[in-house]
């Protein structure tokens, strides 16, 4: 038990930190705070709703992923290291590719509430 608490205190001090930090996690708290009542309004189903937040919590994860790759590639070096630049772009296209995946799930379940689908 004493572990759980452990990895719950830092699971909550590194989210503060990166809500702090980074401009795109806090856009995509913003994007999420609004995806839940929007997904239970579109969704045709509960289970197309859970499907839309899913989707843009999967962004928020890989955006973290992405922001500890880029703080941990800063704590190396500052220069201007080609293979570190290639390093953040793939995480980068990460967000980049999590973003399109996200946005083809919202469009789909608009169609269906609209009867398109």
């Amino acid at each position: 038990m004493r572990r759980f608490w452990r990895a719950t205190i830092n699971s909550c001090n590194g989210l503060i930190f990166a809500i702090r930090s980074e401009q795109a996690i806090r856009e995509e708290l913003v994007a999420l705070i609004l995806a839940v009542p929007a997904a239970w309004l579109i969704g045709v189903t509960a289970m197309r709703a859970v499907e839309l937040v899913a989707t843009v919590v999967l962004v928020l994860v890989v955006e973290l992923l992405n922001t500890a790759i880029e703080k941990l590639a800063d704590r190396l070096t500052m220069d201007l290291d080609p293979k570190i630049k290639h390093v953040k772009d793939m995480g980068s296209a990460a967000v980049g590719v999590t973003l399109i995946v996200a946005g083809i799930f919202w469009l789909f379940a608009i169609a269906e509430r609209l009867g398109f689908i």
